[in-house]
């Protein structure tokens, strides 16, 4: 029954998706609009074939029916019910199944928002295009991914999901809140691909397509926050970030998101930018299919990657396609794409936000080509190069400050032109800001150049953001910091929080390997100290359970128990470490032990880590953040994305959700042409 039910599923979604391109398309070639606003239909039964066969799925995987190879490979009646959800997006169809849904869902709220204008062509057009990409996830899943294969012999239990995958909670989170922010980019895409396609490239769809693009990036923000706590909490290595394949795969995507934020801005206030903002929305929905060849392939070697399958090759050409018809569709339009303005000054904010285009630009690049690397060196040379930490540390390091730069001086610029005298008085107190806090990481004892320079622009960046929010206050009291100016700037401090994190526990980390033993001997003590906590072996245990065998080895940090392990599971060929993390406002302490105890000795690790906890709290902050940019400002009026009028050259327009300008000055309010900031 759940195999029926599953394919059931998948066949509707397919037939809606195809259906929902060929009818609209019709409509739009025969200008009929009631074809047009077909869509709505077809879009609920592409999300009606996704939510039966993630119940379906979902059921098979609760009721433990191994007939389906997917629950017999990676199913088990001993696995707990909250990681028994989760095996569903635990490896390769699975993923795809819920990439499916999330995909329905979006189409459906796509329908809902232009219900009123589903018969107007950019609609038409990017419903076309998300009809597209959702046909080709439920082909995958009638072809080569298919999650409801049915065996000849059902056997009577299955080793149940990777280890890995049941050890923390967070893996209930984790993957769904990447692929929200993953599948959520199909929606800007699909406007951009509409805009070309039309020849409507004015700035007015920008407003929503810029909205869409931010719930997008909020999920992929969260989502890779939460992979990187998951990381830290799980795999006992004392990191959290380790430039891996997969991680690269979706920190792409973010990059040129974050990107495009940015660079909206400028089009949507003179007209410029153009050419950026539909190629940075173009890469980034291209990047979101990289990335899922690159985990669901197997093509290289990652702890998160699934096994090598055959919808590698589907995905690589899906890439291909994206890629030819969006430069075809840019080269197509180019003409009409040329901005009548320009940039007055490069001490501006459009001058600023060309230059923060350009560094994002060269940090994707550097994170691509370190990751695509050893597949080019492979195809070459037949040799596979690997391309390690060291290069992405030491390539990524400078471009990381010149963006803490940026993210003091943009905030404060002008449009069009700025002059010495007003970025002195803006620039003031965030200088000031910037060398309180290097003066106050001296005091503390940091040393060292690269973390004393990050933690000076961090500083300074951070009063930039305080200034703008504090001028906002003033205005227009708590009600004023709604918006997307002032959201940005809430943003903007989680990622400082984030950065300081990252250049402390980088430079000031400790890692000590030691043999402990619970009644002191030579060469093995009981209790040892490491950078000021003292750590004393209590005891070990056993604890034996149905999902696995655990052996524990209890500790006393600063007078707080840890309780380290390593597990064993059913299915699993070695065992698993559990470390044990605590944090505090100024360090994390994480003990993993690395040998079976025996003989009242056991091998210990200690990572102490600065400020790790400012790195979830830095991430709490952007998602806050994100929500306040999502918006409008108490004086932004609504703009019809499709209808409204593009900007006559030199025109100043309105910045929607901006609470003002970072001296006090409103900048929603009308400006006459040629008026200077």
């Amino acid at each position: 029954m759940n195999a029926a039910l599953g394919t059931g599923g998948v066949v509707l979604g397919l037939v809606g998706a195809l259906g929902g391109i060929v009818t609209v398309l019709m409509g739009i070639r025969g200008r009929r609009p009631h074809l047009m606003a077909m869509s709505r239909t077809y879009a609920l039964m592409v999300l009606g074939g996704g939510l039966l066969a993630f119940a379906a799925m979902e059921r098979a995987l609760i009721t433990r029916d191994f007939s389906l190879e997917y629950v017999a490979k990676h199913g088990s009646t001993s696995t707990p019910p909250l990681y028994n959800f989760a095996t569903l997006w635990g490896a390769l169809e699975g993923s795809i199944l819920l990439w499916s849904l999330i995909l329905g869902v979006y189409t459906v709220a796509v329908v809902v928002k232009f219900r009123r204008r589903l018969s107007d062509p950019l609609v038409a057009w990017a419903m076309v295009v998300i009809f597209a990409v959702a046909l080709f996830f439920f082909v995958l899943m009638a072809g080569p991914a298919n999650p409801f294969r049915v065996l000849d012999i059902a056997p009577a239990d299955g080793p149940g999901p990777n280890p890995l995958l049941q050890n923390h909670p967070l893996m209930a989170f984790h993957p769904p809140m990447l692929y929200l922010g993953y599948v959520g980019f199909t929606v800007p895409f699909a406007f951009a691909v509409a805009a070309l396609v039309t020849g409507r490239l004015g700035e007015g769809w920008l407003v929503e397509t810029r909205r869409w693009t931010l719930f997008a990036w909020t999920f992929l923000t969260i989502g890779i926050i939460l992979g990187a706590w998951w990381s830290h909490e799980v795999l006992g290595w004392g990191g959290y970030w380790g430039w891996d394949p997969v991680e690269n795969a979706s920190l792409l995507p973010w990059i040129t998101g974050t990107a495009y934020l940015h660079s909206v801005m400028v089009q949507e206030r003179r007209g410029m930018l153009r050419v950026w903002n539909l190629s940075l929305l173009c890469a980034t929905f291209a990047l979101t299919i990289l990335g899922t060849f690159l985990t669901r392939s197997g093509v290289l070697d990652s702890v998160h990657a699934f096994s090598e399958s055959a919808i590698g090759p589907m995905l690589l050409g899906f890439f291909g396609l994206v890629v030819a018809v969006t430069v075809g569709l840019v080269g197509w339009r180019g003409d009409r794409l040329r901005s009548p303005a320009r940039i007055d000054s490069p001490a501006s904010r459009e001058g600023a936000f060309l230059f923060n285009n350009i560094v994002f630009a060269a940090f994707a690049f550097v994170v691509l080509l370190g990751t695509v690397f050893p597949l080019i060196s492979e195809a070459i040379a037949d040799d596979r190069v690997t391309v390690g930490v060291p290069y992405f540390e030491r390539m990524t390091m400078p471009i990381g400050m010149v963006l803490l730069f940026l993210m003091a001086v943009a905030p404060v610029l002008p449009w069009r032109k700025a002059s010495a005298e007003t970025l002195s008085k803006r620039l003031i107190w965030p200088a000031w800001t910037g060398a309180g806090v290097l003066a106050l990481a001296v005091v503390l004892g940091a040393r060292g150049f690269a973390p004393l320079v990050a933690f000076f622009l961090a500083g300074f960046a951070a009063g930039s953001a305080l200034r703008q929010l504090v001028l906002a206050t003033r205005r227009q009291g708590w009600r004023g910091l709604v918006g997307r100016t002032n959201g940005g700037m809430v943003v903007h401090l989680g990622v400082l929080m984030i950065a300081v994190a990252l250049a402390a526990s980088g430079a000031y980390s400790v890692e000590r390997d030691a043999r402990m033993c619970i009644q002191a001997e030579k060469g093995c003590p009981s209790t040892i100290t490491v950078k000021g906590h003292e750590i004393t072996f209590v005891k070990t245990s056993e604890h034996t359970t149905a999902q696995k065998n655990e052996i524990r080895a209890t500790f006393l940090v600063d007078g707080a128990d840890y309780t380290p392990a390593l597990q064993l599971f059913p299915n699993g060929s070695q065992t698993i470490g559990k470390p044990t993390v605590k944090n505090t406002f100024r360090s994390s302490v994480m003990l993993t032990i690395t040998d079976p105890p025996a003989n009242g000795s056991v091998a210990l690790k200690v990572f102490v880590q600065p400020m790790i906890v400012w790195l979830w709290i830095g991430g709490a902050v952007m998602a806050i953040g994100s929500a306040m940019a999502a918006f409008p400002g108490k004086r932004r009026r609504p703009i019809d994305p499709v209808s409204a009028p593009v900007p006559t050259s030199g025109s100043r327009g309105r910045e929607p959700g901006n609470g003002g300008g970072p001296d006090g000055e409103s900048e929603d309010r009308p400006v006459p042409v040629g008026a200077s900031s």
